[in-house]
């Protein structure tokens, strides 16, 4: 066996293992196999990768102008974009996502960096209208401290950047707690932070286990925000832990998007925005469309092609170019959707194509693009975030059932409709209790659009100029503009 990757902690602007010495493995999804070895955060780690992003928040970072800061943004966007094809491979490797996409989406976030760069110097205050003769009142926004940014292990590079960027911009901290399932790619992402000349402490990156690692983070006395994506359950305990430290916190959770097809829209389109929403990235996104409701009168027909299809989409080996889908990134996801097939079957659902474990590989977590036909929208796999390529599908007939269906789960992410009636389709997704909706398309991202949900789904927003103002407080400033002495507050009148 090849000699394993040997990683390292980033912590004050050095690379170290845990004060334990403790590691673990991290597997190639491909073949089930270890292929690096990470070191695992104690309670001491967090506190000293915490302290460290401390003394630089109270150190030059936030004096320095905003567009100084910009600098090491922007400079922080050329090197994704130089070592893009690096980030891509090592993120395959550790995720099973395919290399194509993890290439061009390391280039792609670069924008992100870019973008937060522009917005840095163009946040401003406010003069009040107040109600005092000779007294000027202003607002002014400032750094909040120290971040806590604790990301999962799908969409690494985005959802870091969605937090470490409008962070950096306004001048904060960050300690970046990336997951302990595939965390090797942030590893690679902080030398080149480090490459930046970036302040010591600005940025720091540690990976660990929910308890001590998360919990030690969460609950920190000198954390003033967490920044979390991740699943509503890990949500609630740190919901729980930030009572501890007052702490603010913003939540981008799962999702059970739903997409609704009508009569009148353009097939080919519609089938494209399913298959990218949720066999794109096997599934493994948190917007992923994964409720289908087609209209009754192209139900058939519509379900045929989509089947055909996902049929074709070729199941391969992540860094093969020709692969259009790759492996599970771990176990316990592939064990989840079996289990909630198991049981939809048993209640009525009709598998239409997949829903069994895909031959490519005996070794890797590979599951094929699978459709089940639902009866009842509330069945386990309508019902449930699998997090994999499964699509549960159903009919409709009427806007107002449509909506009613669509509205009617815990999770309000995402969503999508397909109509050529744009008055309807404008409609409907006014209608749909969702923070996203996509009309036409689905699966998109930029910079300058919000990205988050409500419900289970979360709440707060990442990307966009609403994002920027969540790292920052507002902080209210007094002016005595009189020349004359103030008043004496035991005088009368």
């Amino acid at each position: 066996m090849s000699k394993l990757k040997q990683y390292k902690m980033y912590i004050d602007g050095n690379w170290v293992a845990s004060e334990t010495k403790k590691t673990f493995e991290t597997l190639n999804p491909e073949n089930n196999k270890p292929w690096a070895v990470v070191p695992e955060a104690s309670a001491k780690d967090v506190d000293r990768a915490v302290r460290a992003a401390q003394k630089a928040f109270e150190g030059e970072w936030p004096k320095l102008l905003h567009r100084e800061r910009a600098k090491f943004l922007r400079a922080i966007g050329d090197k994704l974009r130089e070592n893009a094809e690096l980030l891509g491979e090592i993120e395959t490797i550790d995720t099973g996502k395919l290399f194509r996409e993890t290439k061009k989406q390391a280039n792609y976030i670069a924008e992100y960096y870019d973008y937060y760069a522009g917005l840095a110097d163009k946040v401003e205050g406010t003069v009040l209208p107040i109600d005092k003769p000779n007294i000027q009142a202003m607002t002014t926004r400032i750094p909040i401290g120290v971040i806590a940014a604790i990301v999962p292990w799908n969409s690494q590079m985005f959802l870091t950047a969605t937090k470490l960027a409008p962070a950096l911009a306004m001048g904060n901290t960050v300690v970046i707690k990336c997951s302990e399932l595939a965390p090797a790619v942030m590893f690679e992402f902080a030398k080149l932070i480090e490459e930046t000349g970036i302040p010591k402490g600005v940025v720091n990156v540690i990976t660990g286990f929910g308890d001590p690692c998360g919990k030690a983070l969460t609950t920190h006395n000198l954390v003033e925000k967490i920044a979390f994506t991740g699943g509503p359950e890990t949500a609630r305990h740190i919901i729980k832990n930030s009572s501890e430290n007052l702490s603010e916190v913003s939540l981008e959770l799962g999702g059970k998007s739903p997409v609704a097809v009508f009569d009148d829209a353009n097939q080919e389109s519609a089938i494209n925005g399913i298959t990218a929403g949720i066999f794109g990235a096997t599934g493994q996104s948190c917007i992923a469309g994964s409720r289908l409701y087609i209209q009754q009168g192209i139900y058939k027909e519509f379900l045929e092609k989509l089947i055909t299809r996902a049929e074709k989409i070729k199941i391969g080996a992540p860094m093969d170019p020709e692969t259009e889908m790759g492996p599970l990134s771990n176990f316990k996801q592939l064990e989840i959707i079996e289990k909630n097939i198991k049981m939809t079957v048993e209640q009525g659902g009709k598998i239409k194509c997949g829903g069994k474990r895909h031959s490519f590989s005996n070794e890797g977590y590979y599951f094929p693009p699978t459709i089940i036909e639902c009866e009842n929208h509330n069945l386990p796999v309508a019902e449930n975030e699998l997090f994999g390529p499964v699509l549960s599908v159903m009919k409709f007939e009427s806007e107002d059932e449509l909506i009613k269906k669509m509205n009617d789960n815990k999770y309000g992410l995402s969503s999508g409709v397909f109509s050529s009636n744009f008055s309807r389709a404008l409609r409907v997704s006014n209608s749909i209790r969702a923070g996203i909706t996509f009309v036409n398309t689905y699966r998109l991202i930029s910079p300058s659009a919000p990205f988050g949900g409500i419900k289970d789904s979360g709440y707060g927003k990442e990307a966009g100029i609403e994002s920027i103002k969540d790292y920052t407080r507002v902080k209210t400033t007094w002016l005595n503009t009189s020349d004359e002495p103030m008043k004496d507050p035991f005088t009368i009148g």
